[in-house]
């Protein structure tokens, strides 16, 4: 199974096709050590190599953290850490935070990192053109000051306790180049090499990094459009690792081999069956919770993807501080499905369009929902359409009645407290907890806040929730030192090693 994100503006980025189903040929028999050339095999390209112009999946997996840092770090296990900042202050009334930069960072074009340049790059998320996965979060910064080269101030137009979370977001972007897409900047520990679309994207190790140096001398990122090539590239050695197993019976060549690896990671990627909430029928709860209690996602995610992944009953992954299990809250029971219809006033059923993207799991997805749903009188009309036709269709237009989607961030659960966002949820009470929950002063008080919205768009059925995806990475025995978990899709490659 492929799957492609959103466009970084919702988090998650919309991946473009890619023209090969081969790679570069790379072959992981290179030399190991701190010589060693890490060959990792990947279905997502970036589109470019700007993470504020929808540069996709890819461009987070290979450059977040490698090539680009932020002022704070997410780590493989979601904790914020700091990175180009080596501590901050907040004024008591939480609307100012003074960031103190480390000392000795260059960008890889040899120009110092200052303050103008954190804040020349927050400027870039915050622009009208901006993609940028945490530009509506970020909204709520009123004003940056640069007293002198290590110190930023940013001011605040109220309090915002994910601050710190959301600038690890922000790439810090130098001087050396004017086209970002094609080219970077950064203050990473490697250095972009080449890039061949549609093909492979290579990083070499940049012996300046003002940190711990990379534990090897090259990553070559190889890119597939097929998954089964992308498996087969690890049993030839064409690739060492893969960064995320897309198909359960991809397995079965790897499972009880000495020779390979398999990893089963913590993923915040959520498959959604997303309503516009303003449309009818789906403007009325009764139907939506109707929706979601005919279908057995339990059998769902079986068909798609064996004994991996987990059943969730909300937007928040159990990795997320907020979680809670909330799977019982709509249950698989057609029974209360045809009940609730019955009393939203349909009790022969309706019909619906359920535009679908192209690319796997979804056209699957699509078909079982149909069938599910059909049980219990609902017509589904699958409307197949390309990653781009839904980003301007149904993310910028929201011109649909109900679509499938994967959202890849964690502690994504806040966008329900935006009525604009693409799938029209508006209830007032969440969008002030959301609001609440943002101007804690103590993370118990956001916690439980966040743990509030939570529990109510369970009940309001605000989308279905149908599955959280698994993240399966199988490398060789050879190499180590990989991360494991897919949070926000990024691959820090630094400390992978080869024997």
């Amino acid at each position: 199974m492929r799957k492609t994100p959103l466009l970084a503006t919702i988090a998650i980025g919309i991946a473009a096709s890619l023209a090969l189903a081969g790679c570069s040929g790379a072959s992981s028999s290179s030399s190991a050590g701190t010589d060693a050339s890490i060959a990792v095999g990947s279905l997502y390209e970036p589109v470019n190599l700007d993470n504020t112009a929808g540069g996709g999946q890819g461009v987070t997996e290979a450059l977040n953290g490698n090539v680009y840092e932020g002022l704070f770090k997410l780590t493989d296990d979601g904790k914020v850490q700091p990175l180009l900042a080596t501590k901050y202050t907040t004024s008591s009334d939480g609307l100012t935070y003074t960031f103190t930069l480390r000392d000795g960072v260059k960008f890889h074009s040899g120009k110092p990192v200052t303050s103008e340049s954190v804040k020349t790059s927050i400027e870039r998320v915050l622009a009208t053109d901006s993609q940028s996965a945490r530009k509506s979060q970020l909204a709520v910064i009123s004003g940056i000051q640069t007293p002198d080269d290590k110190t930023v101030v940013i001011s605040l137009k109220s309090r915002s306790i994910s601050l710190p979370y959301n600038l690890s977001y922000v790439w810090i972007y130098g001087p050396g180049t004017t086209n970002y897409k094609t080219a970077e900047d950064g203050t990473g520990p490697y250095t972009l090499g080449t890039w061949k679309r549609g093909s492979s994207l290579s990083l070499e190790r940049w012996n300046g990094y003002w940190g711990t140096k990379a534990k090897n001398k090259e990553v070559v990122y190889d890119y597939f459009t097929d998954a089964s090539a992308l498996s087969n590239a690890l049993v030839t050695n064409r690739v060492d690792i893969v960064t995320s197993i897309q198909s359960p019976d991809s397995l079965t060549q790897f499972e009880g081999n000495k020779n390979y690896t398999i990893s089963n990671g913590k993923s915040t990627t959520k498959e959604l069956l997303a309503f516009n909430d303003k449309v009818a029928p789906f403007n009325n709860a009764e139907v939506r919770k109707a929706v979601y209690s005919a279908i057995d996602t339990k059998k769902l995610l079986s068909s798609i993807w064996g004994k991996y992944g987990t059943l969730i009953g909300s937007m928040v992954p159990p990795s997320d501080p907020w979680y809670e299990d909330l799977t019982k809250v709509n249950p698989y029971d057609t029974a209360l499905a045809k009940k609730e219809l019955a009393t939203a006033g349909l009790p022969n059923g309706f019909t619906f369009t359920l535009d679908t993207p192209t690319y796997d799991p979804h056209p699957a997805v699509a078909e079982f929902l149909k069938s599910e749903l059909a049980k219990v009188g609902i017509t589904v009309n699958i409307n197949s359409i390309s990653a781009d036709q839904w980003y301007t269709k149904v993310f910028k237009n929201h011109d649909f009645t109900a679509t499938l989607q994967e959202h890849v961030n964690d502690r994504d659960v806040v966008w329900y407290g935006n009525p604009d966002f693409y799938w029209g949820y508006d209830n007032p009470q969440v969008t002030a907890w959301v609001n609440q929950a943002e101007q804690s002063s103590t993370t118990a008080e956001q916690t439980a806040k966040l743990k509030l919205v939570n529990q109510q768009i369970a009940k309001d059925a605000a989308s279905a929730w149908l599955y959280l995806y698994p993240q399966i990475v199988v490398a060789s025995s050879s190499v180590s030192g990989y991360p494991v978990n897919g949070l926000n899709s990024q691959f820090y490659a630094y400390d992978i090693t080869k024997k």
